[in-house]
């Protein structure tokens, strides 16, 4: 369960509306997660500048920036929780399922670009099992998705959702492994 001054969803998406991001809230968190995964900081620089994102409206607030390297520092932490606390940013459960499910595309496509920034030493140390996983992160990525029975709609979702929460956890304890660890020499 999140802190009680985490940043949620809304929190994140009155951000995006605020500085008129062109991207959804849930792909700026899965960039945000990708970055991190890889191995990389946004560091001194801003979380939007590390992610190669411009704000549609003048100027970051300064709270803004706040909320947004905040954010970047809850997700480093969720990522490497020991307890396997960290959740992708999505709306809640009581949205529609469409809403949810497009979040859920979005978090994944916008956590490979991130990935992708965090540069090719991140692929490198993956295991076969983490390049499996990204491949999956992808599929779900480029995913058009149908619906039919309400229940087997939710019930496929809650799985998805599971899968790109433990798939990101591997992928960042992977990246943060040493080399030869990541390379088959610890399992």
């Amino acid at each position: 369960m999140a802190a009680p001054d985490s940043i949620g969803y809304d929190e994140l998406d009155d951000v995006v509306v605020h500085l008129r991001l062109s991207i959804p809230a849930s792909e700026l968190h899965g960039s945000l997660c990708g970055l991190l995964a890889a191995n990389g900081r946004p560091g001194r620089r801003a979380v939007l500048n590390a992610l190669h994102l411009e704000a549609g409206s003048d100027s970051a607030s300064e709270h803004d920036q706040d909320m947004l390297d905040q954010l970047a520092r809850q997700s480093e932490a969720e990522l490497a929780d020991p307890e396997l606390g960290f959740e992708p940013l999505l709306p809640a459960d009581d949205r529609p399922l469409p809403e949810r499910a497009d979040a859920l595309v979005d978090w994944c496509r916008g956590f490979l670009g991130g990935f992708g920034l965090g540069g090719t030493d991140a692929h490198g140390r993956l295991s076969e099992e983490g390049r499996e996983i990204l491949g999956d992160l992808s599929a779900i990525a480029s995913s058009s998705l149908d619906f039919g029975s309400d229940d087997e709609d939710e019930d496929a979702l809650i799985e998805v959702h599971e899968f790109v929460r433990m798939g990101a956890m591997l992928l960042f304890t992977e990246c943060h492994l040493p080399h030869q660890a990541a390379n088959g020499t610890l399992h």
